[in-house]
């Protein structure tokens, strides 16, 4: 005898995957704001903009991706996924990290929650949230492809951990959430790198700092030391002795900057700042932290073969 079972319901029939981005963006959905902005332009005309952005305390911040409102007057509308509209102030932009805090004149807002992307693990789950080419709300799901990666931004440098995914990610995203299965906002979607490609600005303690500076400073401060270099690999002599096979060689030292004062000269190979080894140029921007600013530092340096020590103090980058 064959017995007929009563066909499974919707929420039966959807699989593991589905029912996990399913919950991911129907929590995440309201927290995700389609950003508009404009700019005046030669002959009095204005230019039109957007993004993504994400609401990260119910008093009304929202975090942004800095290019979103680069150029812009400081100001714009935001659009959630109820259809309510508010207009939204700049209150402070990092370039260099890629991202910005706006501010709604608003309470009750439903904020996300921020996760940990140093959790992130190759392969896992994750979902974007944003405003491609201007629809909103709009929800894409896919893998961390790759962690570890490092975006150059305009303003001259690189930002570290940069998580690269699958998730299909278009002009509008930028801004916009990048949400672990627990839908914990882990990155900021920031570029288009390529077809099924796309990068996000991880959520981590550095961009948590960041973060915080800009809601009440609005900005974050650098350290600068005024050189150009790259990494090179040591002296076989000396990369035995310091065990490591690489330094940064300083290839340009700026007129009037702190490393001219503290004697750092080309072909110079920097080994260490307080202790911490540097081999890449990314180990040293990293360190340039704005608890440097002003405060004497002690520079590991080997020149000409032989080691030295160095002692520079940092300026702020941008100030002077």
């Amino acid at each position: 005898m064959q017995f007929i079972s009563d066909p499974p319901t919707e929420s039966e029939a959807l699989d593991a995957y589905s029912q996990a981005v399913i919950s991911v963006a129907d929590r995440l959905a309201p927290s995700v704001a389609s950003v508009k902005v404009s700019r005046r332009v030669r002959g009095g005309r204005r230019l039109d903009g957007g993004g993504s952005a994400v609401v990260i305390t119910p008093d009304g911040f929202l975090l942004t991706s800095a290019h979103v409102v680069a150029r812009t007057d400081g100001s714009g509308r935001a659009t959630f996924s109820d259809g309510h509209e508010e207009d939204f102030k700049v209150i402070g932009s990092d370039p260099l990290s890629d991202l910005a805090v706006l501010r709604l004149d608003s309470n009750g807002l439903t904020a996300a929650q921020l996760g940990d992307a140093d959790q992130l693990r190759v392969g896992q789950l994750v979902v974007a949230i944003g405003s491609p080419l201007g629809f909103g709300g709009s929800v894409t799901a896919g893998v961390v492809s790759a962690l570890g990666r490092s975006l150059p931004v305009p303003a001259g440098r690189v930002v570290e951990n940069v998580i690269q995914t699958d998730a299909a990610l278009n002009p509008g995203n930028s801004g916009g959430a990048l949400a672990d299965a627990n839908a914990h906002v882990v990155g900021i979607n920031t570029a288009v790198a390529g077809q099924g490609l796309g990068l996000a600005v991880p959520i981590d303690a550095t961009t948590r700092r960041i973060i915080g500076a800009l809601m009440s400073e609005g900005r974050f401060r650098r350290a600068y030391i005024g050189i150009a270099g790259g990494s090179r690999p040591l002296p076989p002599r000396v990369a035995s002795r310091l065990g490591r096979s690489s330094a940064i060689e300083v290839v340009e030292v700026v007129d009037g900057s702190p490393a001219e004062t503290a004697g750092l000269r080309p072909e110079d190979l920097i080994v260490e700042v307080d202790g911490t080894a540097v081999e890449q140029v990314n180990d040293l921007q990293r360190l340039m932290a704005g608890e440097l600013i002003g405060q004497a530092a002690t520079m590991q340096v080997v020149r000409g073969g032989t080691s030295i020590s160095v002692e520079i103090v940092p300026a702020e980058l941008g100030v002077g």
